[in-house]
């Protein structure tokens, strides 16, 4: 209670209690403030605290629940050892108790009487303002402190019990649930229970959990249970966020046909989520020792989880192959992984060499054809179904996407139509030279 009330009795006692109801928890205490003024020559020398009905007028040798005199075989056996003052010394005349291990059953009115000495002879006083105590169901919950997780770090954990308590200690266990999964032990953990005394009528109860963290940890929850005396209970549940990041992976086709759509991606498991670039090698850039960062065609953004980039091309051209890189910043670290994408294509092949020779002189055509992977070329002559191939009158010569065909002294039969076929995977390209050998 927050307002305090100064009560004026007989022979000059006087004192001080909060007025109106002071509310607890169970399993948790509660602290009655009671400050003492007294007469010249009183000595206050025995405290007692009583228990009982609101409606008694007076609480009797029954209703005692703390006597100053540990050996008092009044006290009631359901208080004996849960109530003591916050000062020891009745001199003090600090009239104060709390009470530790709360149950509902004490809840009531409480009477305090004063015993001491004045002028040689026994006196004594029992104060008719009495204090009303209600306790409530246990609602606070434990404090569970976090320190930053760093994935292969050692970690701990510290659970505080609520109340400043110096009644049975509470039991403190740890539990940790990940996604899906029932409840269970975190595994190398290591538990310890430690007690602080704040003041001497006070202690702080605490749990800490030293384990070592990984990403497994991470979004996974925490329950700190705490049990007091009378199978009260109450719990914390946290949910841990541990710094970490996987190793970058990409994803995607990286032989792709001229004209179709290239489509990569780039994620990396982490937590915060990691910032994704692509770039494209250039070999004239790494003269300087730079690579440059894709201007037209980059996507960069940030999921919730884990950062994900996806890069994409459209009509496919040769110029596309080559090295992408995508580099993910975590934090303060780089990461980067490496793709090698090939575009195939095929274009139109080219005929050179002349076309009109004199008879008894060489022929000598050549097919190209720039692709990748490299054709297959043939020579065929317009009304035979054989392939030209190298013989007594034929020299074909085959390349890198060249086919030359060397026919030494024509004659007027050699003149016609030659046909070059180049075959690419499966697509399949002619072209074809009209050859005139003149007398």
């Amino acid at each position: 209670a927050s307002v305090w009330r100064r009560q004026d009795c007989q022979n000059g006692f006087f004192v001080t209690l909060s007025e109106g109801e002071i509310t607890a928890e169970a399993g948790l205490c509660v602290v009655i403030p009671c400050s003492l003024t007294t007469g010249f020559g009183f000595t206050p020398q025995i405290v007692v605290w009583y228990k009982c009905k609101p409606l008694k007028q007076r609480c009797g040798d029954s209703d005692v629940i703390f006597h100053t005199n540990k050996n008092n075989k009044k006290v009631q056996s359901e208080f004996i050892g849960r109530v003591s003052l916050l000062e020891p010394d009745v001199s003090l005349k600090n009239c104060s108790i709390i009470i530790n291990d709360l149950t509902e059953s004490d809840s009531g009115s409480y009477q305090l009487r004063v015993n001491g000495m004045a002028y040689g002879r026994a006196d004594g006083f029992t104060f008719s303002p009495r204090t009303t105590v209600s306790v409530k169901d246990l609602i606070q919950k434990p404090t569970v402190l976090i320190p930053p997780l760093t994935e292969g770090q050692q970690t701990t954990l510290t659970c505080t019990a609520p109340g400043l308590c110096s009644g049975s200690g509470p039991e403190i266990t740890w539990t940790w649930r990940g996604t899906g999964e029932n409840d269970s032990d975190i595994t190398g953990n290591i538990t310890a229970f430690n007690t602080e005394n704040p003041t001497a009528v006070t202690q702080r109860h605490s749990s800490t959990l030293t384990f070592n963290s990984s990403a497994e940890h991470h979004g996974t929850n925490v329950t700190c249970k705490v049990s007091f005396t009378g199978d009260m209970t109450t719990e914390e549940t946290v949910t841990l966020n541990v710094t970490y990041v996987k190793k970058v992976k990409i994803t995607g086709n990286t032989r792709m046909k001229e004209g179709e759509t290239l489509n990569l991606t780039c994620s990396v498991e982490s937590f915060p989520p990691s910032l994704i670039t692509w770039t494209k090698f250039s070999e004239k850039n790494m003269l300087n020792g730079t690579e440059i960062e894709m201007q037209n065609n980059t996507e960069t953004f940030l999921q919730e989880e884990s950062g994900m980039g996806t890069f994409s091309i459209s009509k496919l051209t040769a110029e596309d192959s080559g090295q992408y890189i995508c580099t993910a910043k975590h934090l303060h670290n780089i990461l980067m992984e490496k793709v090698d994408v090939t575009v195939m294509y095929i274009k139109k092949p080219v005929i050179t060499g002349d076309t009109t020779v004199e008879e008894g002189d060489t022929l000598n055509l050549t097919c190209s054809v720039e692709s990748f992977p490299p054709s297959r070329i043939t020579w065929t002559k317009l009304g035979s179904k054989t392939n030209l191939h190298n013989g007594l009158d034929t020299d074909l010569q085959n390349d890198t996407g060249t086919s030359s065909l060397v026919l030494p002294n024509v004659t007027v039969k050699h003149s016609g139509q030659y046909i070059c076929t180049a075959e690419h995977l499966d697509t399949t390209v002619t072209i074809h030279a009209d050859v005139t050998v003149t007398c």
